[in-house]
């Protein structure tokens, strides 16, 4: 029978627990904004972790490419206290990817509501309601 969960998925999960804490408490760097970290994707040798983060309030790409940037110069001191937080016989090697997932939807949702809004700003055409005389 094969597992749902697999051991990968699970490191992942508590990788992204551990380090929304830590990027609160240790990282200082006021280039950094308010991460969001949306995505751990841990690689099956558990040697590499693509971590795929949202920055609020930060929307032009040089801020988010900046807090990336910081991110991933911080990536060694996280990992080592990722090490003093988790169970692992080796932690993976961090690397920050912006996750335009959130950003691409809310685009999407705005031009969804434009469309309803100009869609509702055309007169119905007399002989809507289907019946034919």
């Amino acid at each position: 029978m094969a597992k749902e969960y697999s051991r990968t998925q699970r490191i992942g999960d508590q990788m992204q627990r551990e380090l929304a804490q830590l990027i609160r408490r240790e990282v200082k760097d006021p280039r950094v904004g308010l991460v969001t970290i949306t995505a751990v994707d841990v690689s099956r040798d558990v040697g590499h972790a693509k971590i795929f983060i949202t920055v609020m309030g930060q929307d032009n790409a040089e801020d988010i490419s900046q807090s990336i940037k910081v991110l991933n110069s911080a990536a060694g001191f996280l990992r080592m206290q990722l090490a003093r937080e988790m169970k692992l016989r080796s932690v993976p090697q961090l690397h920050f990817h912006y996750d335009e997932s959130v950003s691409r939807g809310a685009h999407l949702s705005a031009l969804i509501e434009r469309a309803v809004a100009e869609d509702s700003q055309h007169e119905p055409s007399p002989k809507q309601d289907g019946s034919e005389e």
